[in-house]
């Protein structure tokens, strides 16, 4: 077994005194330094060949493993394994060839300072990741700690914060955070006026709600006028009932073939954050369409195919359970069971006779369940109100053995 040579070192805004004597040493001893221009910074004149982080980070991948066996080190702020780089390397290299010594995470840092507990608060980062996975945190009385992209991070999370009702919220900036230029301001989101923000940073907000501010439900079934569509849309009641058939599970991935205006796929993707979602649409408008409902909604990562099934499923990353919505028809129903894995879950939904016929004969021949399903909102009828029933849709459902 081949001994640890890279050697992964969190640092802090305090520098290289700051670190264990262990952790110094192992600089010390370096032939390559790895790190980002301010890390490279933070340990001095150490006398070792320094690379700086291209972008992307990929790129320095081929010179880092071709150091190996050799005494190398990596900077990273604070925690490598918490939303850093440790990730990306562990990829690369074997575990019992890395060494981690990690300092306090911004997240900790933060926390400690504003007197929180870490396991009540949404931690997430908006360095390089997409600004709108922030929606979905925003949960009346929420605490939540994000790393910002850069200096202008808290106005914008401020301006969001605004537009959705929750202008009274409080906001805390942490700058350089556990160094000597560690600065703490509070405001409202609603008066921000920070200026000279520096680009290290970290944001912390707790969440207040004023009547009738947007707020994401943690059950399925949002409101049909959240999501805009051209009327090709799964209603609010059957996609309730769609998504609780199509059970969720974390870390899985759906198929949604005709996804309309991408709600399946969207409420398929706020269950949890690591669920993945395809939606497959063959009219450019609609999947343009889809990626607006997304990003509102709070599910950048939404993965957004423009083709027809059944052709468009033929490259597709495999799915955990398929949806099909959009007018199935036999050949795309058979193209998605046959890509379907065992155990995975299908679940379609038909008004017209012929596609309810088409599910008749396949719960005939793969079993599952059948279930009919129909709901009645009140419309006024002159100064009364009546129950005007909506379209009965046939869903069929099952699981692949």
């Amino acid at each position: 077994m081949m001994e640890k040579w890279l050697s992964i070192i969190g640092i802090g805004e305090d520098g290289a005194e700051a670190l264990a004597p262990a952790a110094r040493a192992l600089i010390a001893q370096a032939t390559l330094i790895v790190g980002g221009a301010r890390h490279l910074a933070l340990v001095g004149d150490a006398s070792a060949e320094r690379l700086q982080w291209p972008s992307p980070l990929t790129d320095a991948l081929p010179t880092i493993c071709g150091r190996r066996g050799k005494p190398t080190v990596v900077l990273a702020s604070g925690d490598p394994f918490f939303y850093g780089v440790g990730d990306l390397i562990a990829r690369h290299v074997a575990r019992d060839e890395i060494l981690c010594i990690p300092s306090p995470s911004a997240f900790s840092l933060a926390a400690s300072r504003l007197g929180w507990s870490q396991q009540d608060c949404a931690l997430l980062s908006l360095h390089g990741r997409a600004f709108e996975r922030l929606t979905p945190q925003l949960q009346p009385r929420a605490r939540i700690i994000a790393l910002s992209w850069d200096e202008t991070t808290p106005a914008r999370i401020a301006a969001h914060l605004a537009s959705k009702g929750m202008g009274a919220s409080r906001l805390f900036v942490l700058e350089h955070l556990g160094g000597p230029r560690e600065r703490l301001r509070e405001t409202r989101a609603g008066a921000f006026d920070l200026d000279g923000v520096c680009a290290l940073n970290a944001v912390a907000i707790e969440i207040v709600a004023e009547p009738g501010a947007r707020i994401i439900p943690l059950a399925p079934g949002l409101p049909d006028a959240w999501f805009e569509n051209d009327g090709q849309l799964t209603k609010r009641e059957v996609r309730a009932v769609t998504l609780s058939t199509l059970a969720p599970r974390k870390g899985e991935t759906l198929w949604d073939i005709g996804a309309g205006s991408g709600s399946i796929s969207i409420e398929w993707m706020l269950s949890h954050p690591a669920n993945r979602a395809i939606a497959i649409e063959r009219d450019p408008e609609r999947a343009a369409r889809i990626a607006r409902n997304a990003l509102a909604l709070g599910v950048p990562d939404l993965d957004i195919v423009t083709g027809a099934a059944p052709q468009a499923l033929e490259a597709l990353q495999q799915p955990d359970a398929i949806f099909i919505g959009g007018g199935a028809d036999e050949e795309t129903l058979e193209a998605a069971w046959r890509r379907l894995p065992v155990n995975g879950r299908i679940v379609v939904n038909a008004v017209t006779l012929e596609t309810q016929t088409l599910l008749v004969r396949a719960f005939e021949e793969k079993g599952g369940d059948l279930t009919y399903l129909q709901f009645s909102r009140a419309h006024p009828v002159g100064r009364f109100h009546a129950l005007d029933p909506g379209m009965a849709v046939l869903q069929w459902r099952t699981t692949k053995q």
